[in-house]
């Protein structure tokens, strides 16, 4: 096993780190998301669920700092150094009387970087207040800046390497995709339905394999489909209801969404209207996504389309998407939503998903888009109307 990228992509990624550090006057960072940690550095495990964590100086590291028995996922999915992997014994992996942070704050102190600005990210799932809190305990003279998605906004634009690897996750959530149009039918349980949809993003093509994207893939069957993140159960799927699926697929730890409604017998005139006028928002908003556009203008692109045929959204349309592990595929940066001022920089990767719940059914339609200076491009080729069965 080897890193997904050459060493010169992770120098560049942490060139711009460190460059956005500045711009912060930080001297130290520390990163508690294993997304940004993967995209710094490549390091691949499913070790996240104990104290895990990545320090970055000016001048000094990254540093990966986690469990012992997970420092040789770190010298074989990295390029990092043997005095750059810090391993906490494993006699402190979940004790109530200690935490394995005291150990690092140890250690990272020895390294001289125990002082001046450390940024920390302080809205991330991992990063646990007592983590936290014995952490800035054990480095009492650092200065604490709350530097929360610094690294994501850093991830926002993909290098051409990140695009064709984000090209191959899309090639797996079409067969996702695919299979889920291909099995489902009156009379077919949601489980299995979706063990066979599971398999498939695993499994990916017969060139490369696919991995666990970072979003539960799911099933919004019937009255289910009135919400936005159902889990799928052991239902049998009846004539007459409308199916979503929201899927994707995940290659190198890279995230591609794809949505998209199945009908189950003969679809009525709401549906057929209201999935004739998302089609037609669809259309809108890449109309108008292309680099320096106002996020806020995309959206309004859609509100336009909906305000004619009297339909309303809620929520946010879209959002960056990328290297990520579960719960969520999202970079936490970009969003499409009314009033929004970010400009939407090329090369940022997006996936607009045109979710309608509505009373008793609903449905769902998303495309991931490549924004170039023009325009955008789809990631994935799958036709967008309702499938029939």
């Amino acid at each position: 096993m080897a890193p997904a990228f050459a060493k010169d992509e992770y120098d560049e990624r942490l060139y711009r780190v460190r460059q956005s550090m500045r711009d912060h006057n930080l001297d130290a960072l520390i990163i508690g998301d294993p997304s940004n940690i993967n995209w710094l550095t490549g390091y691949d495990a499913w070790s996240f669920y104990t104290p895990q964590m990545m320090l970055v100086g000016l001048d000094k590291g990254p540093f990966w700092m986690g469990r012992q028995m997970d420092a040789g996922a770190a010298r074989f999915t990295t390029y990092l150094t043997s005095d750059q992997i810090i391993a906490y014994p494993e006699e402190l992996v979940q004790r109530v009387d200690t935490h394995p942070v005291i150990f690092l704050a140890d250690q990272i102190s020895a390294l001289g970087v125990g002082r001046g600005a450390i940024g920390y990210e302080s809205d991330v799932y991992y990063l646990s207040p007592r983590a936290l809190s014995e952490l800035q305990k054990g480095l009492p003279k650092a200065k604490w800046v709350d530097a929360d998605l610094l690294v994501n906004w850093v991830r926002l634009v993909k290098s051409k390497a990140e695009i064709a690897v984000m090209r191959e996750a899309a090639q797996i959530a079409e067969i996702a995709m695919q299979t889920a149009w291909d099995g489902v039918r009156p009379g077919v349980r949601q489980c299995d339905l979706m063990a066979d949809v599971v398999a498939a993003q695993i499994r990916g093509t017969k060139q490369f394999g696919g991995d666990q994207p970072a979003l539960h893939p799911l099933i919004l069957a019937g009255e289910a489909a009135s919400t936005a993140h159902p889990m799928w159960n052991d239902s049998i799927l009846e004539d007459g209801q409308t199916v979503a699926f929201e899927l994707g697929g995940c290659r190198k730890r890279y995230n591609v969404g794809l949505a998209r409604t199945v009908h189950l017998g003969t679809p009525s005139t709401q549906l057929k209207d209201t999935a004739k006028a998302v089609e037609e928002g669809m259309a809108a908003v890449m109309e108008a996504l292309h680099a320096d556009a106002v996020a806020g203008n995309v959206h309004a692109a859609w509100q336009a389309v909906l305000d004619r045929y009297g339909l309303e959204k809620k929520s946010r349309i879209g959002y960056s998407i990328g290297a990520g592990y579960a719960p969520d595929w999202g970079e936490h940066t970009l969003s499409f939503r009314p009033n929004e001022t970010v400009l939407v920089p090329k090369n940022a990767v997006v996936h607009i998903i045109l979710g309608m719940w509505m009373d008793g059914w609903g449905m769902e339609l998303s495309e991931t888009l490549h924004v170039t200076e023009t325009g955008c491009t789809k990631m994935t080729d799958f036709p967008q109307h309702v499938h029939l069965v």
